[in-house]
């Protein structure tokens, strides 16, 4: 008798394997793979075209594209070593990008994520 689970990522798994898709540009594929449909995304603020929040997965989705569309070159990203505390971890994203308005831009922000059930449940970003 053959018997087919899935198995539920923990955090730690979790955090592991956005910080390995993020250090590759693949925000997207993050976004399909570890992203609950219902998840939220804040900003630390609204502006440049964005709401301070963005509710289900459709809606990040769309929100990662925008951001693409502004940029003209990404020169280097990278995320520092996750931090997990129970369902929630951190990391740092440091990212070296040209926009297509106002130039070269070195960004670092501290990204905070919550897992419910194997899933990103929501994302939050301070700079």
């Amino acid at each position: 008798m053959s018997t087919t689970a899935t198995a539920t990522l923990t955090t730690k798994e979790i955090a592991k394997r956005l910080k390995k898709l993020c250090d590759k540009g693949d925000f997207e594929g993050a976004h399909r793979e570890l992203y609950s449909k219902d998840a939220v995304s804040i900003e630390p603020q609204a502006g440049g075209g964005f709401e301070k929040e963005a509710h289900g997965l459709d809606a990040i989705i769309e929100k990662g594209k925008k951001w693409d569309s502004m940029v003209t070159e990404t020169h280097s990203m990278e995320t520092s070593e996750p931090v997990i505390a129970g369902n929630t971890f951190a990391f740092t994203l440091r990212m070296d990008v040209t926009m297509k308005e106002g130039g070269r831009m070195d960004m670092n922000e501290l990204c905070v994520y919550h897992v419910k059930d194997g899933k990103i449940v929501s994302e939050q970003f301070f700079m």
